[in-house]
């Protein structure tokens, strides 16, 4: 071989090798932006305005409408129920379709030569075109592969309802998310307001007392220490704040709000104390039955339970039925195009061998899940138990706090009588209104626990707030159902 001939083979090789490279390129920063332009203007698309002060089964309403997470959820349903259709395309017969040309460069001819003197006994001869046209169309359909994909598509719809228990105990979670973040917001926008007031009161004591300390007037130790109470006071007041001022923020993105939209609650309910109605030992049944865990699991039993009659079903031999039409343009043929059908049975022997084990192996499936689900059992129960706990000790904390936020206001009125008559300083009355404030915080932070608490109850007892299905999908419609199966439920009924 040349040197020449040598160069180039290289070069068509380097060719070669350099074209199967793959490189990816970084992705643009317009792009980017554009998809970032996208997401915002899909992420609030097509969701109602609010049209006045939000009550809590609204903004409930607004979350299970519009909470991208929940979306996400529904999305995973769709799919599931998608990948169930898919599944049972398996159990159909194999069917192909193959068309096209035949040809080669010369005449396919064949002689014959004789066993026994080894002469030629046939003079070369051809049964084929050079140039042909063949088609057909073959049916396959073995008994033991629909068998088995029937079981498998019983175990992929048991799949989809495992997401529908998914997409339940997201809502559960949704609207716990939601209660908690409603009444911590309606504890700031009741608080908030008189913070800010008790804050610029502060200041302007601050600067006076500054200004009397520049002046030489009165004792520098007791003006510089009356500054440092005030300061302190702020210092208080500030974390106060911060801790009410991102509970709007949270609510707003619980129900998929745009952030920095105004956000009007409505009134409470006057501190109303919930009380448990329901038998106990009804809620432990219902927590036992209808926990999303729980019922997860159940299909997950019978999906391991599947998978064993899966591993029985391979040690059977297959019954293989099979049918299929033919064409081919040959000219030698007596007969260009005829159908074909045949019965057959298959068996992987190694199946046989491979069997006991696979079933062994489905039927420890099976244990594992038994055992996952008794363990998860008691776990849910002690969830319940705890959350009955909760609730009682956040009865008795309200309580508490109420009775100190009612001494801390008469206390307030006695300290503004006393500085209007002259009788006691500034930073008295200050620190006495921010004790009062402060008690307020406990108590409306601790009502929030309160009916938190009692949410908690029943979504540990997998209780459901909407049923299964609704008359219509707009939000009044889906509050007014939240606001019935609530009443209900501090009725007693379940």
């Amino acid at each position: 071989m040349s040197k020449a001939v040598k160069f180039f083979s290289a070069s068509v090789l380097a060719i070669a090798v350099s074209g199967c490279a793959v490189t990816s390129q970084p992705i643009d920063r317009s792009v980017s932006e554009q998809r970032a332009k996208q997401d915002l203007a899909v992420m609030f698309k097509d969701q109602e305005p609010l049209s006045g002060p939000l009550t809590l089964h609204e903004a409930m309403a607004r979350a299970v409408k519009y909470n991208l997470e929940a979306r996400l959820k529904v999305m995973e349903e769709a799919l599931a129920q998608r990948q169930l259709d898919l599944a049972t395309f398996d159990m159909l017969p194999r069917m192909a379709v193959s068309a096209g040309y035949a040809g080669r460069n010369n005449i396919s001819a064949s002689s014959s030569q004789s066993i026994e003197t080894g002469t030629q006994s046939l003079e070369p001869s051809t049964s084929q075109d050079r140039d042909r046209g063949v088609a057909d169309l073959t049916m396959v359909w073995n008994v033991l592969d629909f068998g088995v994909s029937y079981v498998s598509a019983k175990q992929q719809d048991d799949q989809r309802l495992i997401v529908q228990e998914r997409r339940r105990k997201v809502m559960h979670t949704i609207i716990q998310d939601v209660r908690s973040a409603y009444w911590r917001a309606l504890a700031a926008e009741r608080l908030l307001s008189q913070i800010d007031n008790l804050m610029i009161r502060v200041d302007q004591a601050r600067d006076n007392s500054q200004r009397m300390s520049e002046g030489l007037v009165g004792d520098p130790v007791q003006a510089l220490s009356y500054q440092r109470a005030l300061i302190e006071a702020t210092r208080q007041l500030e974390e106060q704040r911060r801790a009410l001022s991102l509970a709007k923020t949270e609510l707003a993105t619980l129900i998929n709000l745009p952030l920095g939209t105004e956000l009007t609650l409505a009134a409470g309910d006057d501190y109303q104390i919930p009380e448990l109605k329901v038998d106990w030992s009804r809620l432990e049944q219902e927590a036992l039955a209808n926990r999303p865990e729980l019922r997860e699991q159940d299909y997950q039993a019978r999906i391991s339970a599947a998978e064993t009659r899966k591993a029985m079903l391979r040690l059977l031999p297959g019954l293989e039925f099979s049918a299929g039409g033919h064409y081919d343009s040959n000219s030698f043929l007596v007969n260009q195009s005829w159908a074909d059908y045949g019965v057959k049975v298959t068996w992987n022997l190694f199946n046989v061998l491979s069997g006991p084990a696979s079933i062994d192996a489905a039927k420890a499936g099976e244990q594992v899940v038994e055992a996952r689900r008794q363990a998860m059992s008691i776990a849910i129960l002690a969830q319940l138990y705890v959350a009955n706990a909760n609730f009682n000790e956040a009865q008795r904390q309200f309580r508490t706090s109420q009775q100190l936020a009612g001494l801390d206001g008469q206390i307030v009125e006695q300290l503004r009588n006393r500085h209007e008559a002259q009788g006691i300083g500034e930073l008295q009355l200050i620190q006495g209104e921010l004790n009062a404030l402060q008690a307020n915080l406990r108590r409306d932070l601790s009502y929030a626990e309160l009916r938190n608490s009692y949410g908690q109850l029943f979504a540990s007892a997998g209780l459901d707030m909407l049923p299964q299905e609704l008359p219509s999908n707009d939000l009044v419609s889906i509050a007014e159902a939240l606001s019935t199966q609530e009443e209900k439920w501090q009725a007693g009924e379940l």
